[in-house]
C-alpha cells in the first residue's frame, strides 16, 4: 500500500493530434513497464485500444495507466482531445491533482486546448506545460510560449496558476528538455518529464486516517468478474471483502461488499490486498455502482459531490428499422434490444441522454461525432436501426427559448477564403477574428449556432477539396434565431424496387451525383443520389436495356459509368433532411424518405 506522498495523479490534456497519447507511449516504454521483448515496445498509440480510435486517429474514451519511477507510483489519465468527448474529460479530471498540457510547437493553443485547460484550472489542478513537436520545420516556439501565457492570463482562476513550468519535447522520439535545445538530434530521453511529474505535480491532498470515500468516475466490464467501479480513493483505506455503503445520486444508500481490489501497472490491472487514500483503483463486487456515485464507510457513510456534466447540444431519433429490407442484415433489430443496448451505454457514457419516443428513442449528446461514434459502435455489434436528422437541443431560460452557440475555428488555404466566407454567411456565422498562420494558411474564428453547424463539415470539405481544418468548442447560449434556409439540393429517389443496372445509371448520371453503383438492391423511396436542382426527383435506376434483333453502331459498347460517391456514416448523417431517415445495418447505410410512397410525399408537401 503506497503512502499518498509517493503517489502522483496526472491527466494528459491537449488539442486533437498534439501528441498526448504519443507522450504516454514514451513514458510507458521508458519506465520499464514492459519487458524488452514485449510487443508493446514496438507499438505506437498503445493507449488507443478501440478499433474506431485506431481508424479515426483520435482518443475517444479516457483511460488509466500506472507507471513506477523509483519509489513513486504515477497514475496517468489519457484524455480525449475532441470537444464532442468532453464528458470523458470532465469526469476523469476529478481523479487528477495536476495536468500535463501538451501544445504543438507549430499550431500553438487551439480551441480544445482552451476547453480542457479551462476545466483543469476550474478544478484547481496544477499545470505543467510541454511544448511538443519542436523538430517541426515550421515551429515557432517563442510565439507559442507567448500564446500559452495569454491563454493562462485569460483562464486562470487565481494568481498561483500563472506560474507554471515549461518543458520542450519530441514525444515521437521519446525526448524532452528543460530548455529549448540547440540541436534536437542530440541524445535525450524523458527524464525531465518524469522529474517534472514528481517535483512539480503535488501529491494527493487526502486524509488517510478518515473514513472511506471513493467517487466512481469510470466503469468497465468483463465476463469473469462483472462490473469494475474505478475511481480515486479520496479518504481512508480499502481492502478486499470489506463491507461498504454505496450512496446513489438521489441519496439512497445500498449495502455492498468489496469482492476484489485492483491497482494499475502499465496497461493491465493487478490484484492488490489494500489501497490507501490518493490511489486510483478498480473494485469488483459493487454491481449497482454508477458513475458519479460514492462508495463510503459501512457505519458512517458520507457522500462526495455528484459529478455534473454539461448538458447535451445535439439530439437524434434512433429506432428500429422500418424499411422494406428490415431484418435482413442485423442480429438485433427489435425496439427492446436497441433500448437495452442504449441503457447499457448510459452507464459509461456520462454525456449521453436517452428518452423513449414511440417505438424508438431520442438520443442526445455533445455533438455529431459523439453520436456517430455510438451509432458506428452499435452497427459493428450487429444492431440494425434507423436514425433521423440531428436536431439542436434548446433550453428555457427566463421564459425564453435559448439555443447553444459554438466558437468555431477554421483553417483554410488563401484561395478558399471567399468560398468559406460565403457558406458561413449563409449560416449566419459571425466572424470575430482572422489571421494568417506561419504556414501561410488563413485561420478564421466564428461565433455560430450549433444548429448551423449541422452538415457544415461536409459542405466545407467539398468546397475546399478536403483541406479544411475545423475545431469548435461550446460558447454558451443565445435566444433561438430564425429558421435557416436549406442549402442542399433535392434528392434523387428510386422510383421502383429492384436491382440497379448500368444502363439505367448511365441515364441517371446526367441528373446529378449518384450514391450507388450497379447491381445494388433498391426499394421505392430510397435516396440514390443528389439532384442538380433544388427539388426532389424520382428516377428509375432498375430499367434494363430491351433486347432486340436490331444492331446499332452505338448501343452494343460497354457502359462507362462515372464512379459513384460512397458516403461515410458522418456524411450520410450530414446529408439528411427532416423528411429523410438513415437506415443503418452492419453491412449497409441507406438513405431513404420517411414516407416511401410518392403520393403520400406529395400530399405531405402540400399540407
Amino acid at each position: 500500500m503506497k503512502d499518498s506522498k509517493q503517489i502522483r495523479n496526472i491527466a494528459i490534456i491537449a488539442h486533437v493530434d498534439h501528441g498526448k497519447t504519443t507522450l504516454v507511449d514514451g513514458l510507458l516504454k521508458q519506465s520499464n513497464t514492459f519487458r524488452d521483448n514485449q510487443a508493446e515496445m514496438n507499438q505506437s498509440l498503445i493507449m488507443d485500444s478501440g478499433d474506431q480510435e485506431h481508424e479515426r486517429g483520435i482518443t475517444i474514451t479516457a483511460k488509466q495507466t500506472s507507471i513506477y519511477r523509483d519509489e513513486y507510483k504515477i497514475n496517468i489519465i489519457d484524455t480525449p482531445g475532441h470537444a464532442d468527448f468532453s464528458g470523458e474529460v470532465e469526469r476523469t479530471l476529478n481523479m487528477a491533482d495536476g495536468v500535463l498540457l501538451i501544445v504543438d510547437a507549430q499550431e500553438g493553443p487551439m480551441p480544445q486546448t482552451k476547453f480542457v485547460l479551462t476545466k483543469a484550472l476550474e478544478l484547481g489542478l496544477k499545470p505543467v506545460v510541454v511544448i511538443n513537436k519542436i523538430d517541426k520545420p515550421a515551429r515557432r516556439v517563442e510565439q507559442v510560449e507567448d500564446e500559452v501565457a495569454d491563454l493562462f492570463l485569460e483562464l486562470a482562476t487565481d494568481d498561483s496558476q500563472l506560474h507554471y513550468p515549461v518543458y520542450y519535447a519530441i514525444a515521437r522520439e521519446g525526448k524532452a528538455w528543460k530548455s529549448m535545445p540547440d540541436n534536437t538530434s542530440e541524445h535525450a530521453d524523458l527524464t525531465v518529464i518524469f522529474d517534472a511529474i514528481i517535483n512539480d505535480i503535488p501529491a494527493p491532498n487526502v486524509d488517510s486516517e478518515g473514513t472511506l470515500q471513493l467517487l466512481v468516475t469510470s466503469l468497465q466490464y468483463d465476463s469473469f468478474l462483472g462490473k469494475y467501479a474505478i475511481g480515486r480513493l479520496s479518504r481512508g483505506v480499502i481492502k478486499p471483502r470489506q463491507q461498504v455503503t454505496l450512496i446513489k445520486r438521489d441519496g439512497k444508500q445500498v449495502s455492498a461488499q468489496v469482492d476484489k481490489l485492483f491497482g494499475y501497472r502499465g496497461l493491465s490491472r493487478e490484484e492488490i490486498t489494500g489501497a490507501g487514500a490518493g490511489d486510483i483503483i478498480a473494485i469488483t463486487g459493487v454491481s449497482d455502482a454508477h458513475i458519479g456515485e460514492t462508495i463510503a464507510e459501512k457505519e458512517n457513510p458520507e457522500a462526495l459531490p455528484v459529478l455534473e456534466v454539461e448538458a447535451p447540444t445535439i439530439s437524434m431519433y434512433l429506432g428500429p428499422n422500418t424499411s422494406p429490407m428490415k431484418g435482413r442484415e442485423g442480429d438485433y433489430t427489435t425496439s427492446r434490444q436497441i433500448g437495452d443496448r442504449l441503457r447499457q451505454e448510459l452507464e459509461t457514457n456520462v454525456a449521453l441522454r436517452v428518452r423513449d419516443e414511440g417505438i424508438g428513442f431520442i438520443i442526445s449528446g455533445r455533438g455529431e461525432l459523439h453520436l456517430s461514434v455510438l451509432i458506428e459502435t452499435m452497427r459493428r455489434e450487429g444492431y440494425e436501426f434507423e436514425v433521423g436528422r440531428p436536431q439542436v437541443v434548446t433550453v428555457e431560460q427566463d421564459g425564453k427559448t435559448q439555443e447553444p452557440v459554438e466558437e468555431l475555428v477554421i483553417e483554410i488555404g488563401n484561395e478558399f477564403v471567399g468560398t468559406v466566407s460565403q457558406e458561413m454567411g449563409t449560416r449566419r456565422g459571425e466572424l470575430i477574428h482572422q489571421e494568417t498562420t506561419s504556414s501561410g494558411a488563413v485561420r478564421q474564428t466564428y461565433i455560430i449556432t450549433t444548429r448551423a453547424m449541422i452538415g457544415l463539415r461536409n459542405q466545407l470539405l467539398t468546397a475546399t477539396k478536403g483541406t479544411v481544418i475545423m475545431n469548435s468548442l461550446p460558447h454558451g447560449y443565445q435566444p433561438l434565431g430564425a429558421k435557416l434556409t436549406s442549402t442542399r439540393n433535392g434528392a434523387l429517389i428510386a422510383f421502383e424496387p429492384g436491382t440497379s443496372t448500368p444502363y439505367a445509371l448511365e441515364n441517371a448520371e446526367s441528373r446529378g451525383e449518384l450514391f450507388i453503383g450497379p447491381a445494388v438492391e433498391v426499394y421505392a423511396g430510397m435516396v440514390v443520389g443528389l439532384n442538380t436542382r433544388l427539388e426532389d426527383l424520382e428516377i428509375n435506376v432498375c430499367k434494363a436495356k430491351h433486347l432486340t434483333n436490331m444492331r446499332s453502331k452505338s448501343s452494343d459498347g460497354a457502359v462507362q459509368l462515372t464512379p459513384f460517391t460512397d458516403l461515410s456514416l458522418e456524411q450520410c448523417i450530414d446529408f439528411l433532411n427532416d423528411d429523410e431517415l438513415l437506415e443503418v445495418t452492419p453491412k449497409s447505410l441507406r438513405i431513404r424518405k420517411r414516407l416511401l410512397d410518392a403520393n403520400q410525399r406529395k400530399r405531405a408537401s402540400k399540407a
